[in-house]
């Protein structure tokens, strides 16, 4: 049950550092004296994001391996790299984290004065009009397959033994951070079920309803990156 835990607190941090930093950090706040600090904006927020990864990778990587993520997991299990039984017990431990991760952030953001749930609330991803760069569906279904399968590739290859296993949290972290940079405009940035799982249950709405890419996507990238590794690279 450890490693089940672990999975749980990981994506638990990840969700409430991630989005929190997107909900709560990324808005100008009005002090005293209406000095006016700005938000840490879109650089920020895949800052946040990346260096969740890294904190979690550092402190239950050696329980977990700190997968975090159902794309992850599933890209692990093609990979051969996880059993079966583990995989569903990462999947299910990942998604009650995710979904706690949000409902805490839920219980700090309506403690503000005004604060209304809004279409995607809570750091949800999404696409089209309304959302952000108001990207298409196509644009929105590649981006966050190649995103995660990139991110499958690197996990993959810096874990195995042709990686430096000191540095494996840094270099995920990292490129999780690069991801961020380059898809926070089109859907807020994916790459994993379980993060986008937990705000749409509560924002509801558009959240909700275009939930199925960033399952489908993820795993779809995951699942390409892991064949991709185990038999254009670890195959003998």
């Amino acid at each position: 049950m450890k490693k089940y835990l672990a999975e749980l607190i990981g994506t638990f941090s990840l969700v409430l550092f991630g989005c929190g930093s997107a909900v709560i950090a990324s808005a100008n706040v009005v002090g005293p004296a209406g000095v006016s600090a700005y938000g840490i904006g879109l650089l920020g927020i895949s800052v946040a994001f990346g260096f969740s990864v890294v904190a979690m990778a550092y402190a239950i990587g050696g329980i977990s391996g700190c997968h975090i993520n159902p794309a992850v997991t599933i890209g692990v299990l093609v990979a051969g790299r996880i059993g079966m039984k583990d995989a569903a017990g990462y999947i299910v431990a990942q998604c009650i984290g995710a979904i706690l991760g949000a409902a805490v952030l839920y219980l700090i953001v309506m403690g503000k004065p005004g604060w209304q749930m809004q279409e995607w609330a809570l750091g949800s991803n999404g696409w089209g009009e309304g959302y952000l760069g108001a990207y298409n569906t196509l644009s929105a279904f590649v981006i966050e397959t190649v995103m995660t399968f990139l991110f499958l590739f690197v996990i993959l290859a810096v874990t195995s033994k042709f990686g430096n296993g000191t540095m494996a949290g840094l270099a995920i972290g990292v490129t999780l951070m690069l991801i961020h940079l380059v898809a926070i405009p089109v859907t807020g940035t994916s790459v994993n079920p379980a993060r986008s799982l937990g705000p749409a249950l509560f924002a509801g709405g558009q959240a909700l309803s275009q939930l199925w890419l960033f399952i489908l996507a993820p795993i779809l990238g995951a699942v390409i990156a892991a064949l991709v590794w185990k038999f254009g690279f670890e195959k003998e």
